[in-house]
């Protein structure tokens, strides 16, 4: 342990892995290949991955890091994950966190809802038995930001009695779906017992993000490995997803739009009542 843990990480945000997955996931994915490639290429640089536990645990103490730190984080919870994912990770002994979102796994919690073909739960502890960090990512994938108190509370508290149910230990990390996040939705995961969170945000991670707004960057099925290289590497990123943060700009304004609408109609039903 050398680096001091004030450096910015890079991680990674991977959904599906696959030759072919369903269309609504497509973009997301990467192909097996490219995965073994970009994994090849972490260990050749002499990168160390770690799970979100281990990066926030070492933040909060003020501790250092590994050199060259990375985190692997996987969302949604898709079957290739398992299929052609793991392999590539046990090759390399690297550890990886996987947010499951509990109501699209197959099995007896199952909503619907899901992009293409998801894990199970036997895969699940088969992930966990291997190292693999299992955070939460909600019940069935909404906007949290969108949702009332209720309905927030069940989504985030649901998925981690889930996951502790099915692998015998509460999950500590959380990601938000579609990255969206604000205070009141930070605090309802605080509240529900998660010691940290991941956003999206196409930055690298750095302490002072807090526990609970640590930043990501996307790895996509277009993302070659020149633009691979440049993301763990920490270069120009700003200029590789200035359009997407240009679109999450835009979308907030509509979504604080759609919370205050949503407060509004909810007070005029409650002094209907």
């Amino acid at each position: 342990m050398s680096t001091m843990s004030t450096q910015a990480v890079p991680i990674l945000m991977y959904h599906a892995v696959g030759h072919a997955p369903a269309k609504a996931a497509y973009g997301l994915s990467v192909s097996p290949g490219a995965f073994a490639g970009q994994m090849e290429l972490l260990g050749e640089r002499g990168f160390t991955p770690l799970t979100t536990t281990d990066l926030a645990a070492a933040w909060r103490s003020g501790g250092t890091l590994p050199r060259r730190p990375v985190l692997i984080t996987f969302d949604d919870g898709y079957e290739g994950v398992h299929r052609h994912a793991l392999p590539v990770l046990a090759k390399h002994g690297f550890p990886a966190t996987v947010f499951v979102t509990t109501g699209w796994l197959r099995g007896p919690y199952e909503t619907g809802g899901a992009l293409d073909t998801m894990l199970d739960w036997e895969q699940v502890r088969e992930l966990a038995a291997t190292g693999t960090e299992i955070g939460g990512h909600s019940h069935t994938h909404p906007q949290l930001d969108q949702l009332a108190p209720a309905d927030l509370s069940s989504e985030v508290g649901r998925c981690r009695e889930i996951v502790a149910e099915q692998l015998g230990r509460e999950p500590a990390s959380f990601a938000y779906p579609f990255g969206y996040s604000d205070r009141r939705v930070r605090q309802a995961v605080r509240s529900a017992g998660y010691a940290q969170a991941l956003a999206v945000g196409n930055a690298q991670a750095r302490r002072r993000q807090g526990p609970y707004a640590l930043e990501r960057v996307t790895v996509r099925r277009s993302t070659g490995m020149d633009e691979f290289e440049r993301l763990v590497e920490g270069r120009a990123i700003g200029r590789n997803f200035a359009r997407d943060r240009a679109l999450t700009k835009g979308y907030a304004l509509v979504r604080r739009s759609r919370q205050l609408a949503g407060r509004t109609l909810r007070g005029a039903r409650q002094r209907g009542a």
